[in-house]
């Protein structure tokens, strides 16, 4: 298990920054941002006139309005990527992570645009008289490849495939495993609940909302996204003013160094320009999911005839999720300054590299980490909890640690522990657990907790964060489990949604005590895997999103056909 949860999280590194992912995605919402003419500008204010149901159709077909797909999609994006992935931006990227993540939503706006425009407009009534949507459907009817003598080659079908069985990938690694982590995690930290009590009863709580079907899910989205969005944000902006003297200096070190990359402060070690990019890149896109092509399945169960007006809604999405959440969420990381001070904490094995030889000096220490040759190799000696080996020196959450302390079953250990390439094995020959404990930067939720508690809120802080997280990734795994439900629709009919549903809610369960590094892992891997499908179509549509939106705005200047059917 731990040299799979290592391959994993590799693999995870290198496809979610690889330089043809990220160029598709941003030269996807570029190219629809210039051909469509900036939508994301021009037509925000009529996003927010369709959203209020100015435009509304009393004859148009759905299971929810307006609001209630915003709220749900919403849902599926505020979530732990607000709270704990903007935290392991910054830890991982330093504050030019955060300039990547609002440019990846800024054009993510006219991504998330084109593709619930499609997506809806290609949507289908199933017998039971509910909508289903999402891309698999544009792509089954739109993709294929047209032969001269009239006959198709079905490529469309094969797309639509990959992209529905990524989406079911994507409900357990995106809005399920690490939904639940996050919570469990955090519950356990803050109040000492275990965490299989945590996602038990959370398991019972889902599975009373889900098995209702979509009706029931946008009921309790339209009225859990208000609440948990505005109390979230007022907490965080209580954080910013407290340190209001740091904001400045926060702000600007996000665009000093976006192509400089981050120089080494406190127990930060620094970090190339290309690595933010990809960080931000991809934190941004787990957050907002613009291009993703989740979001239009929600979407497409909207009440609405034009499908470009559906669209109009989504392009509001990355704005309130990415560019005011999480811009947010960063700025009070930065103001803070606890992104580079080193705390005490459990080690996670994941999190840890052991290196030859002992170092000092930043710039070292980050050449050596990118330098596979310099990790150990070998046995490193413990003496009653302290590694006595001053030859090597021990390296967590990419920051040199500070008094180590070695545990095994609550007792000092003393003996040797076998690392692999830099990765210690933290088993006894017995099977024992080793614990390893001690002063390190941190990420994630823990970090979010920590700028909380550095203002007025105390040691309160640590439970405003643990509450967020639990309304926030709750109400993720809730949009995530119509997403999967649509997509086994998709591929093995109406007859899979309830077996869809029992496996989720056991899934939901078991990820509430799963390593915490594998789950981000395999949600990122999820991404890349759903995204580039959706990508490649609504890029070959072009033409057929541009005519859809310049006809429905038409409509809209010149109030033709709404009020004759109201």
């Amino acid at each position: 298990m731990d040299f799979l949860a290592k391959w994993i999280t590799q693999f995870e590194a290198y496809i979610s920054s690889h330089p043809v992912f990220i160029i598709t995605l941003l030269g996807t919402g570029l190219f629809f941002t210039i051909y469509l003419g900036f939508p994301q500008i021009r037509l925000f204010i009529k996003a927010f006139h369709v959203l209020r149901g100015k435009y509304d159709k009393v004859s148009a077909e759905g299971d929810a309005s307006h609001f209630q797909a915003l709220a749900t999609a919403l849902s599926g994006t505020i979530g732990t990527g607000n709270i704990a992935g903007v935290a392991l931006a910054i830890h991982l990227g330093g504050p030019a992570a955060l300039f990547w993540m609002m440019i990846t939503a800024l054009i993510g706006m006219a991504t998330k645009f084109v593709e619930v425009t499609l997506s809806h407009k290609y949507r289908v009534k199933l017998p039971d008289g509910t909508m289903a949507g999402g891309p698999m459907f544009y792509m089954r009817e739109r993709l294929n490849i047209k032969l001269k003598n009239g006959r198709q080659i079905p490529t469309g079908k094969v797309i639509a495939f990959i992209f529905a069985a990524s989406t079911l990938i994507g409900a357990f690694g995106t809005g399920c495993l690490p939904q639940i982590n996050s919570i469990s995690t955090a519950m356990f930290s803050t109040f000492g609940i275990p965490q299989m009590l945590v996602g038990g009863v959370l398991a019972i709580i889902l599975a009373s909302v889900i098995f209702g079907g979509i009706k029931r899910i946008v009921k309790v989205t339209e009225k859990l996204v208000p609440f948990m969005g505005v109390a979230y944000f007022i907490g965080a902006l209580v954080v910013v003013i407290y340190h209001y003297e740091n904001i400045i200096p926060g702000i600007c070190s996000i665009f000093d160094s976006m192509f400089t990359g981050s120089a080494a402060t406190g127990g930060f070690l620094g970090a190339s320009a290309s690595f933010a990019l990809s960080r931000g890149v991809n934190r941004g896109l787990f957050s907002n999911e613009a291009g993703q092509g989740s979001a239009p399945i929600a979407h497409a169960a909207a009440r609405c005839k034009e499908p470009a007006a559906e669209g109009l809604v989504a392009l509001l999405e990355p704005f309130i999720d990415t560019v005011v959440i999480c811009m947010l969420t960063g700025t009070m990381i930065l103001s803070s300054g606890v992104w580079t001070e080193k705390f005490d904490n459990k080690f996670q094995q994941s999190d840890m590299l052991v290196l030859n030889n002992t170092y000092s000096w930043a710039k070292d220490v980050r050449n050596a980490i990118d330098d596979e040759e310099q990790y150990f190799n070998g046995l490193m000696v413990v003496r009653n909890g302290v590694v006595i080996d001053k030859m090597v020196t021990v390296i967590n959450s990419n920051s040199i640690a500070d008094d180590v302390n070695i545990l095994c079953n609550d007792e000092p250990f003393s003996g040797m522990i076998n690392v692999i390439k830099g990765t210690p094995i933290l088993r006894t020959s017995e099977g024992d657990e080793i614990e390893v404990y001690g002063k390190s930067l941190i990420h994630s939720a823990p970090l979010t907790i920590k700028a909380f508690s550095s203002s007025w809120f105390g040691d309160f802080g640590e439970y405003i964060v643990t509450l967020s997280l639990l309304l926030f990734a709750f109400s993720t795994t809730i949009a995530w489990s119509y997403y999967g439900d649509r997509a086994s629709v998709y591929l093995f009919g109406p007859k899979a949604v309830v077996p869809f549903r029992v496996i989720y809610v056991v899934g939901f369960f078991i990820g509430s005590f799963t390593d915490t590094a594998i789950v981000w892992s395999i949600a990122s891997i999820g991404i890349v895997f759903m995204s580039m499908p959706n990508l490649i179509g609504i890029l070959a549509l072009h033409k057929e999103v541009k005519q859809e939106m310049k006809n429905y705005i038409a409509n809209m200047d010149n109030g033709i056909d709404y009020e004759e059917e109201k």
